[in-house]
């Protein structure tokens, strides 16, 4: 086991992981056609190898290819790394969309558990997220059922996904919440307001995806870049071209502290969260391993207080164009 990469504890839970994780989600969904199995499997175990125990999927990401991915690629490694995967969403019987809307009610929190353990090829579901905050039903009964399934041993730890102030402080009081997974970077810094206060207080850890704006901020990425046609990023207002060029004063921004620090975009991005409080841990997803090598080399990057609060100045100049998410999502997104 390689010790490559510092390790954190997320919030009060004792639940130890690296402190950069894989998002394993891009592999078969999202981003283009799924890449090759053998491939994926290499590059997962290769990420062990670099000292990556933290590894994150969900049943709607394929659907289920992934997590099926993820539980093939880890089984040998089953006792030294930690699995997170969701539940949550309707997935759609005749498979012409992925998913329907949300759906977190006791009996298909159980379902999901039971489908993913199989998928996964485990016992126990390290740290189980709820995808989405469902209206329908009762916080109190969605942590009552995950509290249910650690007393049977069938998950260990539970967490949300972009989950407003009342839903983590309703779903805490019932079982307490190790992880929150929310979007967070320098082109998405709203959770500073109210979440990362909150989750301070409850002794919450946090799991930022897109620590990388999907891409955006390695600097590879400018108006003109095509993406495939079944990219999410083509349904996203803010990777239209106009709002692309606009939002290339960050990258701008970032690229010229990554020539002072002697590093890349994205190290400065992933390296700029990992400074921002000891219990976040961004899992920026990847299926090449030279970045994989470059995502994980953030963890050396380091910045004074000083360079912080500069960074802080520099970005709040800058206005970013664009919605993160298109309406009809937008909508499945706690404030």
């Amino acid at each position: 086991m390689s010790d490559k990469i510092q390790k954190r504890i997320l919030g009060k839970s004792g639940l130890e992981v690296s402190a950069i994780g894989l998002g394993c989600m891009g592999m078969s969904f999202s981003y283009g056609p799924p890449k090759d199995k053998k491939e994926m499997i290499s590059l997962i175990r290769t990420a062990f190898e670099r000292g990556v125990t933290f590894f994150d999927t969900a049943e709607v990401y394929g659907p289920f290819i992934n997590e099926e991915l993820v539980g093939e690629a880890l089984q040998p490694l089953r006792n030294e790394v930690v699995i997170a995967t969701k539940f949550g969403f309707k997935l759609d019987p005749t498979g012409k969309t992925r998913w329907t809307g949300v759906d977190s009610r006791p009996d298909h929190i159980r379902e999901v558990a039971e489908s993913s353990l199989k998928r996964l090829r485990i016992e126990t579901i390290d740290l189980f997220y709820q995808h989405r905050v469902d209206p329908a039903i009762p916080m109190e009964d969605v942590a009552g059922t995950v509290k249910d399934l650690i007393q049977e041993g069938k998950v260990r730890h539970f967490g949300l996904s972009e989950a407003g102030v009342e839903a983590i402080r309703r779903a805490h009081t019932e079982q307490p919440v190790t992880a929150l997974q929310s979007e967070y970077s320098l082109w998405w810094r709203e959770p500073e307001k109210e979440i990362v206060p909150l989750l301070e207080e409850l002794g919450v850890g946090f799991v930022p995806f897109s620590p990388l704006g999907r891409g955006f901020l390695t600097g590879k990425i400018d108006e003109n870049t095509k993406f495939d046609s079944n990219d999410f990023r083509m349904t996203l207002p803010r990777f239209a071209p106009e709002a692309r060029k606009a939002n290339l004063a960050l990258v701008e921004l970032i690229g010229k502290i990554a020539q002072q620090k002697n590093a890349t975009p994205a190290q400065i991005a992933l390296g700029w969260i990992l400074a921002q409080k000891p219990w976040i841990v961004p899992i920026p997803g990847t299926t090449k391993l030279h970045r994989l090598e470059e995502n994980l080399g953030a963890t050396a990057i380091e910045f004074t207080a000083e360079e912080l609060k500069e960074i802080d100045s520099a970005t709040s100049k800058i206005a970013i164009q664009g919605s993160r998410y298109p309406e009809n999502l937008q909508k499945m997104t706690q404030k």
